[in-house]
């Protein structure tokens, strides 16, 4: 490799981290861009049956080996169930029934601290830092929360579910994959994973009765979520674990809810005030003081 090659190598590793950031928080705003036109589990449905196909393909063209043993498939098949027809399909869910994309993204960025006080518990000690961690991040999502009650039904008993629904949802199958999924090729993982997710999810949408209206907005948001985050994105995260960045991959996602909020503030005049502005610098404190602690050594 010569040392130009080497050089421009060494500047899209720099660019990366920032690129996954930008992809991951794309996944609330295409929610938010193709809502109107859709009905959430039928895009779902066909969003896991393309990214299947695609998956597929890629295995097979690049001769990629398929989990070894059956425990290894269901394991797999749990973690598709949880992270992605669950996640998903409570993010799509809430936004559908009015939830602005911001403050999803927000209540799901919730994940690491969940996830942290459940495997320092899972130890017998949660420290002080902890407690703190926790109470500023629900304090900071109170922020944000408190003044969307009643604001155009983005805030309801039925959008706080759902997106509830999907944070527990992404925390359990976190949780599943750390202590029961052996390491394997990302990409015969999500072939698994993308067709657990569509046997769930494709009788569900069934019962909507809305069809797809397909248009710029939500054949856009369709091709979107297939070929960047499907593909790309679950791409991306394999090469940044690889290169040894898991950690920070995991602070990298304290930077999703403010680009989330800024991008659906560009494209949707999401509104953004000074209270909501405090509540997330609060949240993503809070989030980073409970998972910096769960860390070993």
């Amino acid at each position: 490799m010569t040392a130009a090659v080497a050089a421009r190598t060494a500047g899209w590793l720099r660019v990366l981290p920032g690129v996954f950031v930008l992809i991951w928080s794309t996944g609330f705003i295409v929610a938010r861009y193709g809502m109107p036109y859709a009905p959430p589990l039928k895009f779902l449905a066909l969003r896991y049956l393309l990214s299947l196909l695609c998956f597929a393909v890629w295995v097979g063209l690049a001769r990629v080996a398929l989990p070894a043993t059956r425990g290894q498939v269901g394991h797999l098949a749990v973690t598709g169930v949880l992270v992605n027809a669950g996640y998903l399909a409570g993010v799509w869910a809430a936004v559908h029934a009015g939830m602005g994309a911001g403050l999803v993204a927000l209540m799901v960025g919730l994940q690491p601290v969940l996830t942290g006080l459940w495997l320092s518990m899972r130890g017998g000690t949660i420290t002080r830092r902890q407690w703190a961690g926790l109470l500023l991040g629900f304090a900071g999502l109170v922020m944000v929360v408190s003044r969307k009650f009643g604001d155009s039904g983005e805030v309801s008993l039925l959008t706080m579910s759902l997106a509830l629904a999907a944070l527990v949802s992404i925390t359990a199958g976190t949780l599943y994959q750390k202590r029961f999924v052996a390491p394997c090729d990302v990409r015969s993982a999500s072939l698994v994973q993308f067709g657990a997710a569509l046997l769930v999810t494709a009788p569900l949408a069934l019962l909507e009765t809305a069809p797809i209206q397909w248009n710029l907005h939500s054949g856009g948001a369709m091709a979107w979520s297939v070929l960047v985050l499907s593909l790309g994105g679950s791409s991306l995260f394999y090469m940044l674990i690889q290169r040894g960045t898991a950690t920070a991959v995991t602070s990298l996602l304290y930077l999703v809810p403010p680009t989330t909020a800024l991008m659906a503030w560009l494209l949707f005049s999401e509104q953004i005030t000074a209270l909501t502005l405090i509540g997330t610098a609060v949240t993503a404190l809070g989030v980073g003081l409970v998972v910096r602690e769960s860390r070993p050594g």
